[in-house]
């Protein structure tokens, strides 16, 4: 009898152990995201052209938007161990220890022969100081597409989306969390 009980409670105390080390293992998501590391690809080509790109912190992870003229309908994010430049294949030296290649389906000019051009190719948008962005380089573009290397402080999960606006534009938008 004394066996029985000691076999119960010892079963009791290691269920009770399980479900405790259940409910910690399964603590809430940082900041609630729930994103993942891997591609995020709409393979879907546009008549739209890259008007501008730009970058902006928020509380828990930092984002890239890259404004559009028209409808974009697709893009392929992606980790990658090296960006190449559209058109040539040379390697694009990113800062940051994890490289995020972002193409947006849409060309780098438009119909009237505006061309995105940025300053500085290396230095597309100044992301000094921010947590997760180390360097965004445009990376060129042809063909449809126009291409961008992101480095960033290590590989993170990030998400992609597309929005609507402003006028008759659209913009690609690309979030890269602080941690996972």
């Amino acid at each position: 009898m004394k066996r029985s009980v000691a076999l119960i409670l010892s079963a009791i105390m290691g269920a009770v152990f399980l479900t405790a080390g259940t409910s910690a293992a399964t603590a809430a998501p940082y900041c609630g995201i729930t994103w993942g590391s891997l591609a995020d690809v709409q393979r879907v080509a546009s008549e739209a052209a890259v008007t501008n790109v730009r970058a902006g912190e928020h509380a828990c992870f930092d984002r890239l938007v890259i404004d559009v003229r028209g409808d974009l309908a697709g893009f392929d994010v992606a980790y990658t161990s090296v960006v190449i430049k559209d058109g040539s294949g040379i390697p694009v030296p990113l800062r940051g220890a994890a490289d995020l290649q972002v193409i947006a389906y849409a060309n780098p000019y438009d119909n009237s022969g505006t061309t995105y051009d940025p300053a500085n190719d290396s230095e597309a948008v100044n992301v000094t100081g921010y947590d997760t962005f180390r360097q965004v380089a445009y990376a060129n573009g042809c063909e449809g597409q126009t291409r961008f290397g992101l480095g960033v402080r290590a590989r993170l999960p990030f998400r992609t989306f597309i929005l609507d606006g402003p006028g008759n534009g659209s913009r690609l938008v690309v979030g890269v969390a602080h941690r996972w």
